[in-house]
């Protein structure tokens, strides 16, 4: 019987982590306040790592024809110099670009924030009401910024903002789209932006961990409840970021924004 609830603590964490990825409200937070409240404690990154592989292969699936549009147009227009192509090449380029300060920070302070965080969760609440601020600030706005009129500067506050959200419950959806959409974009393209963002940040947090992953003890006594979360989190990833992107269309941030009062206060209160 405890086998068989543990594997269904794995489960919902994975589904709980898989809705909350793709929204702005912090998956990393709730994932933490999750496991706060079943009483689990996950040592080093491993499931963190399985999660968000997870809720990487959903994105791909969903933006896969973008994708493949600027995977080609960029390579054309480096062939070739196509005109025609070069939009293509500048949105990946400054997606890479916008990697950068969140990889820099990561690195150099990765450990010291989880550190700083595993000592009070307190400290998720705070940020989530941060996150609700953020969100609030920006509920109204309707840019007019197309794929085509990036520039250097706004993939660099967008990449500063993805480097700020490596503190639980700061969330890297919301600190993204809310840079994006202050800065004047549209809101098909903050999300669009955001999301293939979270492509190379996530692979190379992948390959950053593949030595924690080998070193994990009973790393095959987890096979079975990792696998688990794995699909939890793929199938609500899949679901939740297809919402979103209709919630996003409609202009309803606000209703995020208040989801993190609430969490937030009551987090603080009594966590």
């Amino acid at each position: 019987m405890e086998e068989i609830m543990l594997l269904l603590k794995y489960l919902l964490l994975g589904i709980f982590q898989g809705i909350t990825e793709p929204i702005p409200i912090s998956s990393s937070g709730h994932v933490m306040i999750l496991q706060e409240l079943l009483g689990m404690r996950m040592e080093g990154l491993t499931f963190e790592i399985v999660v968000n592989f997870a809720s990487l292969l959903a994105i791909l699936i969903i933006y896969r024809e973008s994708i493949a549009q600027l995977f080609f147009g960029a390579t054309r227009y480096i062939m070739k110099r196509d005109e025609s192509d070069k939009a293509d090449f500048r949105f990946s380029l400054y997606l890479i670009i916008a990697t950068i300060p969140a990889g820099l920070i990561g690195v150099l302070f990765g450990d010291w924030i989880g550190e700083m965080l595993d000592e009070n969760i307190k400290i998720i609440g705070l940020t989530l009401l941060v996150t609700g601020v953020a969100l609030f600030l920006i509920r109204n706005l309707r840019g007019r910024k197309n794929d085509a009129e990036l520039t250097l500067k706004d993939a660099l506050i967008i990449g500063l903002a993805q480097a700020v959200a490596l503190i639980p419950g700061i969330s890297r959806s919301g600190a993204t789209i809310v840079a994006a959409m202050g800065l004047g974009m549209k809101q098909e393209t903050a999300l669009k932006f955001s999301f293939l963002l979270f492509i190379p940040v996530s692979v190379g947090s992948i390959m950053l961990a593949v030595s924690d992953i080998i070193k994990t003890p009973n790393l095959g006594e987890l096979a079975l409840p990792y696998t688990l979360a794995f699909l939890g989190s793929l199938v609500a990833s899949y679901f939740s970021l297809k919402w979103f992107m209709n919630i996003m269309a409609k202009g309803n941030l606000i209703y995020f924004s208040i989801y993190c009062f609430i969490v937030g206060t009551l987090v603080i209160l009594f966590l």
